[in-house]
């Protein structure tokens, strides 16, 4: 019997519905999916007649690292990876969200222009739009001081050359001078043009010195804290736009007027004295840095790893109050700093960079903004890729650090750190490690008698390129250094490890060193801005600032030793580690990826932006009624939301 035209366009229509169904059902299944994962997944997928997926929603990343072995580096690793994982999905993903976040959080209104600044950040494709606590924590304490009287501080510090302040000073959108001027204000002043369209008129005081200023006692700083919380409120309404002919504003057309009142930044020099007599006042009563009965194993169980001596918490490891007293004669900013100048006194200074205890105000690095080839990252240099790299760690730099003396230079950074690593140094000298346990393999225990000198010749290449920084000269290290010839980038990305340690303060070279295809090792006390965007032990391998680790961290990689299962003519007490070359590679993968995603010069005008709107606020005598009072939802287009996202 023939089955009429119709009859078969009905059953064809009841069998292609029954295998869509089936095919859908089992996919569901297959995911484990219902209900909003449902409309997750499917959010994914390019239909026809639907907006673009939104800038937010995130990429595929591999999957979080599997130890291999129970070495602590590699467990650090896997932990990294979750602490990431959380940090990626906590990111908002809508102005709606952002601005619910910020509320939550700061218990105040984002500032006036925070739109402007969203759709700033979103056009330069930043990757979290909600990390931007470094400028919060830094601005947290200002709420406590007048704003008239952080005004007046602002547009007369730099007044007294010999304090080494500079001044930006805008006004009707536009710098329109700059005084006591250094080539930090200059290469800052180009930033700032970026974004000055947008800013209410302020004044911009700037630390011309090398070294941070701020030091305010804890009692002190914790009275500012209360303070600022006290006065959290979300009123119903706010105005949307900055304070204008606000007073205690620099007089531009007679700037070299002394003020009738000038408040006093009270700066002391500290020049070639202990630092931490100055900054233990900023840390905790109870701390290591201001109680010194505690055991250092008890310190130390805070931020390193008893086996081999690896960092657990890098955030730690360069905290003061933690490590000062440890370290104090073992640094040269700590031990003798060359240009101190620091205050007591809450005062709103802008700085590159800064240690735990300061209240400085973090903004990027000139050297991260300025167009230098000696920090600039070219791709074209770089044109090894892991597995041809040397098996190798380089650095060069000079003596900076402190002022140097014939007595003293022991106790800087950079020199025990080329002494650490040089073989002939080592030819005597032992050193902690790990080993694998002959009995249970995988697992590890500390090696305390690693000679390093033949595993030093073979795999670092660490030395000085010329002297400075010494009173009365540097004669006294004729016969102590010999200097080596300058290793361009280059020259230093032909090695596989980048050992990036302070100088007279921060490393402008970090960024390319992270950027780069090597894998960057950090030791450093100073914060900066980015601090919170990088994953240690994810994006890059940290070490303690007295270089204890440095062997563990590099036998890790590289390897050592003989299998105790292979071993013929090798003693017993001979130490064993495997070696973990994807792991070295994963993770300078890693790191080079992210740099690109969150430390390029969009972050960092990103960054400023947000920084300035924020600091405007605090400025202003209506800081309180002024902000940002919507819900967000004016940008659900531009967001790219749909009613089913929300």
């Amino acid at each position: 019997m023939q089955i009429s035209k119709p009859r078969k366009r009905v059953l064809f229509l009841v069998i292609a519905t029954f295998t869509i169904f089936a095919v859908v059902a089992n996919f569901f299944v297959f995911l484990g999916l219902t209900g909003a994962d449902v409309r997750s997944q499917f959010s994914h997928l390019p239909l026809l007649g639907l907006p673009r997926k939104p800038w937010h929603s995130g990429e595929k990343v591999e999957g979080p690292y599997e130890p291999r072995d129970a070495h602590p580096i590699s467990q650090l690793m896997a932990e990294a990876d979750k602490a990431w994982a959380v940090y990626e999905n906590s990111r908002s993903t809508t102005f709606r969200q952002t601005v619910s976040k910020y509320r939550r959080k700061y218990g105040r209104h984002p500032p006036p222009g925070f739109k402007e600044w969203y759709q700033f950040a979103r056009k330069r494709n930043v990757h979290n739009i909600d990390d931007f606590e470094q400028i919060m924590d830094d601005l947290r304490p200002f709420w406590a001081i007048e704003p008239k009287v952080l005004r007046n501080l602002a547009a007369n510090m730099w007044r007294d050359d010999k304090n080494g302040v500079a001044g930006i000073h805008i006004r009707n959108h536009k710098v329109v001078k700059e005084t006591n001027k250094s080539w930090r204000s200059e290469t800052l002043i180009t930033l700032i043009n970026k974004i000055a369209k947008y800013l209410p008129d302020m004044d911009i005081a700037m630390n011309r010195l090398d070294q941070p200023r701020v030091v305010v006692p804890w009692e002190d700083m914790q009275a500012h804290l209360k303070k600022e919380v006290e006065t959290r409120r979300i009123p119903p309404e706010a105005d949307p736009d900055f304070t204008t002919g606000l007073d205690n504003l620099l007089n531009i057309t007679s700037f070299e007027e002394e003020p009738a009142h000038k408040e006093d930044p009270e700066w002391f020099p500290a020049h070639g004295k202990q630092y931490m007599e100055t900054a233990k006042i900023a840390c905790p009563p109870e701390s290591h840095a201001r109680n010194n009965e505690l055991p250092k194993a008890d310190v130390e169980s805070r931020y390193k790893n008893r086996l081999g001596g690896v960092i657990t918490s890098f955030n730690l490891s360069s905290d003061l109050c933690t490590v000062g007293p440890e370290i104090q004669d073992q640094h040269g900013f700590l031990y003798a700093g060359s240009t101190v100048i620091p205050t007591k006194r809450l005062v709103p200074i802008f700085g590159e960079c800064k240690v735990n205890v300061n209240s400085d105000i973090l903004f990027p690095a000139n050297m991260y903004w300025k167009h230098d080839d000696r920090y600039d990252y070219d791709e074209k240099h770089d044109n090894l890729d892991w597995e041809h790299k040397q098996d190798s760690m380089i650095w060069r730099g000079v003596t900076s650090g402190g002022t140097q003396t014939a007595d003293n230079w022991q106790k800087m950074h950079r020199q025990r750190l080329v002494k650490i690593v040089n073989s002939t140094e080592m030819a005597n000298q032992d050193v902690r490690i790990l080993t694998e346990q002959p009995e249970k393999q995988g697992e590890f225990e500390n090696f305390q008698q690693f000679h390093p000198s033949d595993f030093a010749a073979n795999h670092t290449d660490v030395g000085f390129t010329e002297t400075m920084s010494c009173v009365p000269d540097c004669l006294f290290y004729d016969n102590v250094f010999t200097m080596k010839p300058m290793a361009p980038f280059p020259e230093q990305f032909k090695q596989k490890f980048l050992v990036d340690v302070d100088g007279h303060s921060f490393s402008g070279r970090w960024h390319a060193f992270l950027e780069s295809k090597s894998l960057g090792i950090k030791a450093t006390i100073f914060r900066e801005w980015h601090d919170s965007r990088l994953f240690a032990w994810r994006h890059f391998v940290p070490m303690d600032n007295r270089y204890d680790d440095v062997y563990t961290i590099l036998t890790y990689f590289l390897g050592v030793g003989t299998p105790p299962s292979q071993e013929v003519a090798a003693p017993h007490d001979s130490p064993y580690v495997m070696r973990h070359d994807a792991e070295g590679k994963r993770l300078a993968n890693q790191g080079r990826e992210w740099a690109k995603k969150v430390l390029r010069r969009d972050d960092i005008e990103i960054y400023m932006f947000r920084l300035l709107l924020e600091y405007g606020r605090i400025m202003d005598d209506n800081r309180d009624r002024i902000g940002y009072a919507g819900d967000g939802s004016e940008l659900d287009k531009y967001d790219g939301v749909t009613h089913t996202d929300e």
